[in-house]
């Protein structure tokens, strides 16, 4: 059976409030991040991601307190992304209760800065969450929350990251994000079984059998979802529960 599948939902913060849009804009509000990480942790998700999406953008700092205020309410891995830049920014959410930390536009700005976190805390601390769009037949990697496009491609820079030390690739599709039509598939197969680590899926999510095809099609490791969660349009038991009847390895 191999590993079991990891059910993620995502929160989106900004301004303390979680949010989710559509391709990287239009957001809405979808309540307080406290909150919302008990509601996942006692509904069986797997992990919590938390990130923070103004702060690189806006030049500053993820907000510690928040996020040692929903660790002290979870028992799950959670993961902590926005504003790193760098040793003391993963040291400082480290100790506010973060497990791992996520790093994007600063890790494409330096790429050593995975090479500085893998060495002095291990490779399973370091995510590598990659924006990317596919454009005119290329995945282009963006930076500051999908507002800058690099010429970086989608899969050697995923291949850098790894060999740099990153212990997870957090990949989201921006032409999929919140649009629920699936997840992009032949992107997540592309890396899956380019890749040693473990590819997580995000960008997509709709319906239940969008997590089945991103774990089948995508041979995704782990599944990230946001609105579907917070607006309870899939709930995360019901999911687990379906993708165990699909004979794929979840945690009940």
């Amino acid at each position: 059976m191999g590993l079991a599948k990891r059910i993620i939902p995502c929160l989106d913060v900004k301004d303390g409030q979680t949010v989710k849009g559509t391709n990287f804009v239009n957001l809405r509000k979808a309540g307080d991040p406290v909150e919302l990480g008990k509601a996942y942790s006692k509904a069986g998700a797997d992990e919590l991601i938390f990130l923070d999406i103004t702060a690189s953008h806006e030049g500053r700092k993820t907000f510690a307190e928040t996020v040692t205020r929903i660790a002290a309410e979870i028992n799950i891995p959670f993961t902590v992304g926005g504003g790193i830049n760098e040793l003391a920014d993963v040291e400082r959410l480290l100790y506010a209760g973060a497990d791992k930390v996520s790093v994007n536009s600063a890790a494409l700005r330096s790429p050593g800065l995975i090479d500085d976190i893998a060495r002095r805390f291990g490779s399973q601390v370091c995510v590598c969450a990659i924006d990317a769009r596919l454009e005119d037949g290329q995945w282009h990697c963006y930076l500051n929350g999908g507002r800058l496009r690099t010429e970086r491609k989608l899969l050697e820079w995923a291949k850098e990251a790894q060999d740099r030390g990153a212990g997870e690739i957090l990949f989201t599709s921006m032409n999929h994000d919140g649009v629920k039509e699936g997840y992009a598939n032949e992107a997540l197969a592309m890396l899956a079984d380019t890749l040693s680590i473990p590819v997580i899926a995000s960008g997509g999510a709709g319906k239940k059998e969008h997590f089945r095809d991103a774990f089948t099609i995508g041979h995704a490791d782990a599944a990230l979802a946001a609105s579907v969660f917070h607006f309870g349009e899939i709930d995360i038991r019901e999911l687990k529960a379906y993708l165990k009847e699909e004979n794929i390895n979840v945690r009940i």
